[in-house]
């Protein structure tokens, strides 16, 4: 084995995303002299974040004020704020009087986040932050006595049987004093975190969704800059929790968007295809005509909230963002909270070095969020989630929405914490307790199929790689996915990456690794949990622009 060269910095953060660069700059600000390194998978910063986004600015505000007058994104505030529930044929508004104050976006931004990302990205290179795009944290490095003191990045030119190639080259460590794991939701260093140190020991599991965006260009009588429009119901049935959203941004251009949550039980479901239904709903088609689709990109988003959060400090390290999973559900936000707790951790990491530690448990950032401005945002939204799970979308939103009045009114509720129950892949039944769906074709003006989707994320991988969705038994993939729960891999992926293909020999599971815009939802949602999403090689994936 060739043995890997080094460098050593006082904080290695993993992910250039809004987490991880907030921290890094806030590290910079505290103390100039600290060296900070930032690893991203992606080719450029910015490259693999994707969000809706209607950005609440409190972080912003506090990292780099100057964003307002600096950061192209600050361009659009929210000019309108509209909730809709939809019937298969009609639209029915909520009045604002009904909703809680927290689920106003007043003050909030419409804005590209991979854009802002990229602006943060300027602002922390400036600072003397080092990044390193293009490169994937594929391993913790962890020593003897089980600290993690950084990460290792992987191996490039590897061939797709595993053996070095003409243009090879090992991976390199990069060691810090502390890591901090901010990789985004199911980020792969998190999951082995959380697992090897027991961090979601005496918490609910982690519950998720996948989501859905599309960029479209619409005609200049159709824009509405700043237009904020949530809404829930159709196409999904009651059972189904989820919800959609059309954001009017700058330059003619409007974001279309639509979450599914991945504790659905029929395997026959397809996500993607129930985003493609959405837009041709009476109340939406209107806003497309004569409209051209820009951009596409999928991910899965973190909805387990105040429940779900883990332990936030392991030796040597702690987790932020979505790796953590401070996503609001009801307010469909994250990003504040994700770089809040990038704050968050830095200010502790800070003086955790200022102490002369190193490769110790930061408990103190554990033990502070839930104070914070984190918790006070997720405490009092925290039953939202395991009510519309149980109840259904009608049920669930109207309980959920008491709830969040009581509290804003009271500071109390009657359900005190609700558990969430099982994690989302044990919620899928086998498929003779469903029928299968029918799903129009697409017209390809309105409706898309995934592979012409993909084409517009800009997804590439090297080919000559190893697979980096992992199957761990190949028999069980066929005896129980395929015979049991009749292959809803092809269903959940977003990306055409999975395919059961009858042969002679009968069926074979194709995987098209090539087309993954790493959303992370096979690790999620198989059934046995039989298929783990690793890092391919640094720079593949998406290349979203302006997602």
């Amino acid at each position: 084995m060739t043995e890997r060269e080094h460098m050593d910095f006082d904080v290695v953060v993993v992910g250039a995303g809004p987490a991880g660069l907030a921290a890094a700059i806030r590290l910079k600000q505290i103390d100039p002299g600290l060296s900070i390194v930032v690893v991203e998978k992606a080719a450029e910063v910015g490259g693999h974040i994707l969000s809706g986004a209607v950005i609440d600015p409190i972080a912003l505000d506090q990292l780099a004020p100057e964003w307002r007058s600096e950061c192209s994104e600050a361009r659009v505030p929210v000019s309108e704020d509209k909730f809709l529930f939809l019937t298969r044929n009609t639209a029915v508004p909520l009045p604002a009087a009904l909703l809680p104050k927290l689920m106003s976006n007043h003050g909030n931004f419409v804005v590209s986040l991979a854009n802002v990302v990229r602006w943060l990205g300027q602002k922390a290179e400036a600072l003397g932050v080092e990044i390193y795009p293009g490169f994937a944290a594929a391993e913790l490095v962890v020593d003897d006595a089980g600290v993690v003191r950084g990460i290792a990045t992987g191996d490039m030119g590897v061939g797709r049987d595993g053996t070095p190639g003409p243009d090879y080259q090992p991976g390199m460590e990069l060691r810090g004093r502390y890591t901090l794991l901010a990789e985004g939701t199911r980020g792969s260093l998190s999951k082995q975190a959380i697992a090897r140190f027991g961090l979601a020991e005496g918490r609910e599991p982690q519950k998720y969704g996948i989501g859905f965006k599309e960029i479209w260009q619409v005609e200049p009588s159709k824009h509405k800059p700043g237009l904020v429009q949530h809404s829930f119901g159709w196409p999904l049935s009651n059972a189904v929790g989820g919800g959609s959203f059309l954001y009017h941004q700058a330059d003619n251009q409007v974001v279309v968007g639509f979450v599914v949550h991945l504790n659905y039980k029929n395997p026959y479901l397809s996500p993607f295809e129930e985003f493609q239904r959405f837009k041709t709903h009476p109340a939406i088609t209107g806003t497309f005509e004569g409209a051209k689709r820009i951009a596409y990109g999928s991910r899965a988003i973190s909805e387990g909230g105040w429940q779900s959060v883990p332990r936030l400090c392991f030796p040597g390290g702690v987790l932020v963002g979505d790796a953590a999973g401070f996503m609001n559900v009801p307010r469909i936000k994250g990003s504040h909270n994700a770089m809040l707790s990038g704050l968050l951790a830095a200010d502790h990491l800070a003086a955790a070095l200022t102490e002369e530690r190193a490769g110790d448990e930061v408990t103190n950032y554990d033990a502070a969020w839930r104070e914070s401005a984190i918790g006070k945002d997720l405490y009092p939204v925290r039953n939202v989630k395991p009510l519309w799970s149980a109840l259904g979308t009608l049920g669930g939103i109207m309980l959920g929405g008491m709830d969040m009045w009581l509290q804003q009114l009271f500071r109390w509720s009657p359900f005190g914490t609700l558990k969430h129950g099982k994690p989302d892949h044990e919620a899928l039944e086998p498929a003779a307790g469903h029928r299968p769906i029918a799903y129009p074709k697409p017209d390809g003006k309105l409706t898309f199929d995934r592979l012409s989707s993909v084409f517009l994320s800009g997804t590439n991988h090297k080919e000559d790689q190893p697979v980096h969705l992992k199957v761990a038994d190949p028999l069980l993939q066929l005896r129980s996915e395929h015979d049991v729960y009749a292959g809803p891999s092809t269903r959940y992926c977003p990306a055409g990456v999975y395919e059961w293909i009858e042969g002679p020999d009968g069926p074979r599971f194709q995987i098209n690794a090539q087309n993954c815009v790493h959303c992370k939802t096979c690790d999620i949602k198989d059934p046995n949990q039989n298929i783990t999403w690793t890092t391919p090689e640094g720079g593949g994936g998406p290349n979203y622009a302006n997602m």
